[in-house]
């Protein structure tokens, strides 16, 4: 009897353990929240840009494309660390057509800060930092590393 309940009640356990790992990881640039439950599980690409970083205004129209054209989850983050509507006008000047996290997730992921501007990061769906970019990417660089990275 206590073996049929050890193993009723064991996967219970698991998944609310599970659970909390999918927290939320704040609001975007339109104050909606972004779930960790559509994050979880699913590779990454976390960009930083700035308005004043010139390559950040090239690299993304490729992020968009990224964005648009595959099932990845693009996400921003503002090196300036704006805020509420200075970050969704902010976004909205840069043409930004993916999500720009409000919260800087670097503490969650144990990012360092960069030097320079832009960088990418291509998270696994486990959640580990598995790649760090530097510099303009394009949509076709970012899919090519990710399909190396994935085959690993």
């Amino acid at each position: 009897m206590i073996h049929a309940i050890n193993r009723l009640f064991r996967p219970l356990l698991l998944c609310m353990l599970l659970a909390g790992c999918s927290e939320d990881w704040g609001v975007d640039q339109h104050g909606q929240t972004v779930s960790g439950d559509t994050l979880q599980g699913r590779w990454l690409v976390l960009n930083y840009w700035a308005e004043w970083c010139g390559p950040c205004r090239t690299e993304i129209p490729e992020l968009n494309a990224l964005s648009r054209e595959t099932s990845l989850e693009v996400l921003g983050v503002n090196f300036d660390g704006l805020q509420g509507e200075e970050l969704g006008q902010a976004s909205e000047a840069m043409g930004i057509g993916f999500r720009v996290l409000a919260l800087d997730p670097a503490d969650r992921l144990q990012l360092p800060r960069s030097p320079v501007l832009p960088v990418t990061y291509l998270i696994d769906g486990e959640g580990k930092v598995r790649e760090q970019l530097v510099g303009e990417q394009t949509a076709e660089g970012i899919k090519n590393r990710l399909a190396q990275l994935q085959a690993q």
